[in-house]
């Protein structure tokens, strides 16, 4: 009952209830989390998907949902790193504890466009959505020496190279060395030309 309040005061409650701009902050800004994590699209599973559905294309492959699951499976074999931990979570690796695979299948074989696949595939599995591609490191111009060892390791993992018996950093960086002009030309061209 605004009658027991002055003029003044009941003006003001009725603005502080009407008007989203003075609502605590806190509820704002935790409102606009929850707003962004839902319209987060997972960028691991729409790079590799849409990629994918672009190899389906350019291999003239029948669109339906068995030989999608087979070519699939085919790819999955093939996925490193993040994209493999993708399959893994779709079902499509042979150690995978669950089995969404027709969840992509069944929907890529209508043409639906991979984010709204990789969207439901989120809401199924919540892990889909925390995969992100690990930074790249641009060998061009890094200097390997201040790197740790874990980056190190993660760039002979990325050419799909090991280093036996490296006890230390420099061990890892000598690999790398040898193997650039292999696996990264024009880095190993630019670092020629320093």
């Amino acid at each position: 009952d605004l009658g027991t309040y002055s003029p003044a005061f009941s003006s003001f409650l009725i603005a502080v209830q009407c008007s989203p701009w003075l609502y605590p902050v806190t509820a704002r800004v935790s409102s606009l989390k929850q707003h962004k994590a839902r319209r987060q699209i997972p960028k691991v599973c729409v790079t590799f998907l849409g990629r994918f559905y672009q190899s389906l294309k350019d291999n003239n492959v029948e669109f339906t949902p068995a030989s999608i699951e087979k070519e699939l499976l085919k790819s999955c074999k093939e996925a490193k790193g993040k994209e493999n931990r993708l399959c893994y979570y779709v079902g499509a690796t042979s150690d995978a504890a669950t089995k969404i695979i027709n969840e992509v299948s069944k929907p890529m074989s209508h043409h639906i466009p991979v984010e709204k696949i990789c969207e439901k595939l989120k809401k199924k599995d919540s892990q889909i959505c925390e995969l992100k591609y690990d930074k790249q490191i641009d060998l061009s111009t890094a200097d390997l020496r201040k790197l740790r060892v874990k980056e190190l390791r993660r760039i002979l993992d990325d050419w799909g190279e090991t280093c036996k018996g490296c006890a230390e950093k420099s061990d890892f960086i000598r690999r790398i060395h040898e193997l650039m002009p292999k696996y990264a030309p024009r880095a190993a061209g630019a670092r020629a030309d320093l």
